[in-house]
Formats: C-alpha cells, sequence, structure tokens
C-alpha cells in the first residue's frame, strides 16, 4: 500500500490523454546504498551505546528520554498481516534520544506559523511549470478551476469497496483543505488546539523541526520509541487485539463505508486520549501516521538482512524505491491512523510502514519530533 501524492489528483481529469502520449521509460533499478556504513555504523562493541540520559542534560519540555539499546527491527514472528517489506526482521542499536510525548498539536505548529510566517506546501499557489516537469512531454496544463491550492481529504463510501488498492475510491482532491481547515475550506481547527496537526508534506514538518531546534526521527528510532520494553509483540500494548479500541484511535467496521465508532471517534482524537506505551509516549499507534526521515525503498529490509551486521543509528536506504511505483520519491510513515483497520492496513502494529510522497499532506498524517543528545549539548556550548 502507498498514499496518492496530489499530482495524481489534479492531474486525474487527464489521465486518459497522458496514457496515451506517455514514452517508454526504463524502470529505474531498486537500489540503496551498496555501502551501507556510509550511512550507518556497523556495531563491533555495544558498550559504548548511549543508554541512559545524560546527567548534565535536561530532558526539554514536552518530551521523554527513549532509552538506547538492541532491539529487532521489522515483522515479528507472530504477525500474520506483517506485509513483505516489513521482513526479514533484523536486529539494531540505537543511542537513546529524546521524542514529543504527543504528534504536534496545532497550538504547537500555530506558534511556528505566526513567529515565521510560514506558508505550507498546501496553502502555496501551485507551480505549473514545476509539477509539468513530472509529467510526459506534451500533457496539457489542467483547467485553472482545478490548479487551485488545496489537499487530499478523505471520504467514505456509499458501498462496499472491492479493491482496496484503489485509493481514489476514499480519497478526494480538496480545493482549501490546509493544515487550518483540515477536511476543506468550511472545517476547523478552532477549538482543537490539542489535536495533531495534520496537512503537513515532508517539508512542512522538516521546517518546523529546524524552528524547535529538533528533528525528525528516523525509522530505527521510531520503531525503538513505539516498542518500548515490549521486546516481541505485535502492539505497544502486546498481542490482544480485542483491546484495540481501548488503546488506539482506528477504524472499526467496514471500511471504508461504515465506522461503528467503538473507540469514540471517527476522525482525529484529542492527544492523550488513549493510554500511552512504557516509554510514555502517546497515539504511537492510530490517530494519524507519523513522518519519518527514513526514505521507502522496497527492498530496503531484505537488503539489510542479507548484511547479516548489527548496524548503529541507522538512517535508512541511500535511495528511494517502491517497486509499485518506480519513479516515486518517498519517505516511510509510521504508526497507522484512525483510518486504519484489520480489514485495510492494520497498520497500528508497530512494525508497520507505508511509503508516501513528499509533496503529500493529508489529513491523516502528522508527525513528532526528536533530539539527541548532541544536538542538545551542540545548543548549550
Amino acid at each position: 500500500m502507498k498514499f496518492i501524492p496530489k499530482l495524481l489528483f489534479l492531474l486525474s481529469i487527464i489521465f486518459f490523454i497522458t496514457q496515451c502520449k506517455e514514452e517508454k521509460k526504463e524502470v529505474p533499478e531498486a537500489k540503496i546504498s551498496a555501502e551501507i556504513t556510509e550511512k550507518s555504523e556497523v556495531v563491533v562493541d555495544t558498550a559504548d551505546i548511549l543508554v541512559k540520559k545524560p546527567d548534565n542534560l535536561k530532558t526539554p519540555k514536552g518530551m521523554v528520554w527513549i532509552p538506547g539499546g538492541i532491539f529487532t527491527q521489522g515483522a515479528v514472528p507472530q504477525d500474520q498481516t506483517a506485509m513483505g517489506h516489513e521482513k526479514p526482521a533484523h536486529k539494531v542499536a540505537v543511542d537513546g534520544f529524546f521524542m514529543d510525548i504527543t504528534e504536534v498539536t496545532n497550538r504547537e505548529f500555530k506558534e511556528f506559523v505566526e513567529e515565521t510566517g510560514y506558508v505550507t506546501v498546501a496553502e502555496r499557489e501551485i507551480d505549473w511549470e514545476e509539477m509539468k516537469k513530472q509529467l510526459p512531454e506534451g500533457t496539457p496544463k489542467p483547467h485553472d478551476s482545478i490548479m487551485q491550492p488545496g489537499s487530499l481529504t478523505f471520504k467514505k463510501a456509499k458501498s462496499s469497496v472491492p479493491n482496496l488498492y484503489d485509493f481514489s475510491q476514499w480519497w478526494q482532491w480538496t480545493i482549501g483543505a490546509n493544515w487550518k481547515h483540515p477536511n476543506g475550506p468550511e472545517s476547523s481547527i478552532k477549538g482543537k488546539d490539542n489535536h495533531p496537526v495534520v496537512q503537513v508534506a515532508y517539508e512542512d514538518a522538516v521546517a518546523y523541526c529546524e524552528w524547535a531546534g529538533r528533528r525528525l526521527p528516523t525509522e530505527a528510532e521510531w520503531e525503538r520509541a513505539a516498542r518500548g520494553n515490549k521486546e516481541s509483540t505485535i502492539y505497544f500494548w502486546g498481542d490482544d487485539l480485542s483491546v484495540l479500541s481501548q488503546m488506539a484511535n482506528t477504524w472499526e467496521g467496514e471500511f471504508p463505508v461504515n465506522n461503528t465508532l467503538i473507540d469514540g471517534f471517527e476522525l482525529r482524537a484529542l492527544v492523550k486520549s488513549y493510554p500511552p506505551n512504557d516509554f510514555n509516549l502517546y497515539d504511537i499507534a492510530g490517530n494519524v501516521w507519523e513522518w519519518t526521515s527514513d526514505w521507502y525503498n522496497t527492498d530496503y529490509y531484505s537488503e539489510i538482512g542479507s548484511k547479516g551486521a548489527i548496524l548503529r543509528n541507522p538512517k535508512g536506504a541511500e535511495t528511494p524505491y517502491n517497486e509499485r511505483d518506480p519513479y516515486a520519491k518517498e519517505k516511510v510513515m509510521k504508526g497507522g491512523s484512525f483510518l486504519c483497520s484489520e480489514s485495510y492496513c492494520a497498520s497500528y502494529r508497530i512494525s508497520s510502514r507505508m511509503a508516501t510522497s513528499l509533496d503529500s499532506s493529508l489529513e491523516h498524517l502528522g508527525f513528532r519530533t526528536v533530539a539527541t543528545a548532541d544536538m542538545l549539548l551542540g545548543k548549550e556550548n
């Protein structure tokens, strides 16, 4: 599964024109860094892995220390819903770091925007000259009524959907949708300061991080934090799926037709609405997906597994690659959202990982930040 970038929705009206004009192109090879150690150090001695918080560092407000250590990243053996790109599981070493207790909220993002004047991707005018570089030569420009700032929003289907790979059945391009109006121009975040901010593209999340003196987590850091002290369970609370509605904001019922609201929410929930994991992190499963800094590469786990080495602080694949869309440049997102159901993606599992386009801003995608000891010590010097 992958999420469709806004480009595809904007140009859906000219699909039949472009498909007859598109020239055949050589599909790029699946690549990750051949020299994996260029970005990730191979563990030889684990004695110097940073486990405990340095005594000379104070925990930043709203964050918690995630102890470092070696853990198994990827699908656990008993997970019958795990996808191929979650396998094989492999050992990873991660130095300790600080992580936001919750996803970045509307209030926090608003403070950033007011202080900097930042304009998110979904609010910007669409640059046709830039967009057409990604399209077959000769693709006609869509009508100006379509080429308006906006983003992707969810819509329920009226009847059962036999093909859950056709995402256009429940996603729609909505002019005027952005972080202040997450479900369209008539929606609002008024009174929702403590809801997770959404409709933020990758560059928006990075801009916030730079302002806050933080960064996005790597996929390995995110998974280490989510797993807590549960070394080999499917979910952050264990293996018992029957308590899902008590532990996470997800879709219950027939997706995408009927949400039974057993967990109390149809869309996004107030942060801290559900119990935290072992490290006191809230909404690490469900509610909204979270950006990581890693490129998505279908073959990354299989390549790492074949190396047989324990990588320290891995930063993911050297280059992006999605076997379903070889030209896509996507990042890994983690955690699942309020749209995840047992029949659809079940991505409230710790090992679940999905790809999403850099330009995608969606009503169920947000982020949280991390800070390392080195980053904070550098501030003090």
